[in-house]
């Protein structure tokens, strides 16, 4: 398993960086926007955005002398690989289970 894979994970598994992640989702914000729909503070959001940057579920484009982030769909779609492998995985394991108990 990509460490990678763990790592992006692991940053959804924060409450906080997940809403954040959702807010994006839905349209790209800056950190002052953020922090104006959640009860943490503007350096609490640039930090949670730092992390969901490192295992590139965000990015982040300079427009003037603010930071507009986006999610990123790059880290997106890897991530959705790997749950789509895991997904594929288990029901193949399933069926097999399901059959050994049919003999």
């Amino acid at each position: 398993m990509s460490t990678y894979r763990l790592d992006a994970l692991g940053a959804l598994g924060d409450s906080t960086r997940r809403a954040i992640f959702a807010l994006l989702a839905a349209r790209p914000r800056t950190v002052g926007e953020l922090a104006n729909e959640l009860p943490v503070s503007r350096p609490a959001v640039s930090q949670h955005l730092k992390v969901l940057k490192q295992v590139s579920l965000v990015a982040d484009t300079a427009e003037g002398t603010r930071r507009l982030y986006r999610v990123d769909p790059r880290g997106v779609h890897a991530l959705r690989d790997y749950l789509d492998q895991l997904w594929d995985t288990a029901l193949v394991e399933f069926k097999a289970a399901v059959e050994r108990e049919e003999e």
